[in-house]
């Protein structure tokens, strides 16, 4: 990255405060200037241009945050495009979030983790940088990142890419949306490949597989003696991932008082194992993935809105396959190769028409479906050359609009009626094994047992 020349700003009126932040940013080789109120503040920027205001949240004993939201409204009309990180105590986290709804990059809590603030101001600075041209093929993209295990060409799948290639040497948290099997994981792992991380672990979680009652032991360690079990001293997920990426899947899963663990964590970088008696930091870039609605979680007060704003940073959102169908014979293509290889059959292809009539298809399962269908006419057909009717089997025929009366209107099919479907449809395959099913629909037991409570769905 390379740094702008303008001094940081520095807005506190707490004296031994600003003398530290100071201190910090010199000793880290970065410029400041100091303004101990608002008004001065607005004075300094009047007279020369800064490249990051790092603000106090209250001034003058104020307690209730007003004037550092009014001075955050007063840098972002002056220049909107300038990073702002807060300043606040932990039990005005909330009041960060209002910060976060009107403009601010990010916020930190006192007291502050050095390292982690530093990372929360170079990744701003980087971020606000001018954007060069985007890239306006998939060429100059893989010249840019490694994007290898990624395929296609579509233009939304092309603009995912270019964020990812514009944030992956940060350490900006990254939240991945989008339906279950579109890629949420390959999109993790390139951001973990192409990072000045990539070296350090990559550690995965399924947060839909973790239960309340071991997620402080699975998440951060226990010792030997922690309770009942513990015949051992055991390492936790951020342990593993130090100094690299920890991977947080179907976080949209989690429960409530887990929330509350995981924004611990991410607030200050710190944890402690159970039954230990220290403090221990965890230096970790976070990417989280979810195929919820997590907005409307938190309106429904079923996610914490003060996690999702540390969770999404940066917002990557994955494309159904459906509307990227362009996509769809390269994706089929490249997984015929592969499985071709896995079983040792040789000069393999897909007939044109038959390639037509995949790109037809809905495909509610969306990547993760087509390969399994791909897979399945290989093996299940033994021919070398695949036609339409050797893709044809209860799976896909029932997802197509013009095979069947029941899905008919599938293209008018709610989220949540095609997940209920393809659950009821797995269930029926597997015959109600509710461990074969999660393996099917690539869901953990527990997060396939919650789905089942969602819809009401009975065994």
């Amino acid at each position: 990255m390379t740094e702008r020349v303008h001094p940081i700003l520095i807005v506190d009126d707490d004296s031994s405060v600003t003398a530290s932040l100071s201190l910090l940013l010199k000793q880290a080789g970065l410029a400041s200037i100091i303004a101990t109120d608002p008004d001065q503040a607005m004075s300094v920027m009047d007279q020369q241009p800064v490249s990051l205001v790092v603000q106090d949240m209250n001034f003058s004993r104020q307690t209730t945050g007003e004037e550092g939201l009014a001075l955050l409204r007063r840098v972002q009309a002056r220049d909107p495009g300038l990073p702002v990180i807060l300043i606040t105590a932990w039990g005005s986290i909330q009041l960060a979030v209002e910060g976060m709804k009107a403009g601010a990059s990010d916020f930190v809590t006192k007291p502050w983790n050095n390292q982690h603030l530093l990372q929360l101001i170079r990744t701003s600075l980087s971020l606000a940088q001018p954007e060069a041209s985007p890239a306006e093929s998939r060429e100059e993209l893989d010249q840019r990142c490694d994007f290898s295990e990624i395929i296609g060409e579509h233009p939304a799948l092309l603009k995912v890419l270019n964020t990812v290639a514009r944030v992956c040497a940060t350490d900006a948290p990254v939240l991945i949306l989008g339906e279950s099997g579109t890629g949420k994981e390959l999109i993790a792992d390139a951001l973990h490949a192409n990072s000045p991380r990539a070296r350090s672990p990559l550690v995965k979680v399924n947060l839909g597989g973790v239960p309340e009652s071991l997620f402080e032991s699975e998440m951060f360690g226990h010792v030997r003696g922690a309770f009942t079990d513990a015949r051992s001293d055991r390492k936790g997920r951020f342990e593993l991932a130090d100094g690299g990426t920890i991977f947080l899947d179907e976080v949209g899963d989690l429960d409530k008082p887990s929330q509350v663990k995981l924004l611990r964590v991410l607030q200050d970088r710190s944890y402690q194992p159970l039954g230990a008696s220290e403090t221990r930091q965890a230096d970790v870039r976070v990417i989280s993935a979810t195929n919820r609605d997590l907005p409307a979680m938190v309106k429904e007060e079923a996610f914490r809105e003060d996690l999702l704003y540390r969770l999404n940073l940066i917002t990557v959102r994955l494309p159904p396959l459906r509307e990227r169908v362009s996509d769809i014979r390269l994706i089929a293509g490249q997984h015929l190769h592969r499985v071709a290889e896995m079983y040792g059959v040789s000069d393999i292809v897909i007939e044109d028409a038959a390639y037509r009539w995949l790109e037809s298809l809905p495909w509610p399962g969306n990547i993760r479906q087509l390969r399994q269908t791909v897979e399945r006419a290989v093996l299940m057909s033994g021919k070398r050359v695949l036609a339409k009717d050797d893709f044809v089997d209860p799976d896909v025929v029932e997802t197509t609009p013009r095979q069947t009366e029941s899905l008919s209107d599938v293209g008018h099919l709610t989220l949540e009626e095609v997940e209920r479907l393809m659950i009821e449809k797995s269930l029926s395959r597997n015959d109600n094994n509710i461990s074969r099913a999660a393996d099917d629909l690539g869901l953990s037991r527990a997060a396939l047992y919650r789905r089942l409570e969602k819809h009401e769905i009975k065994l």
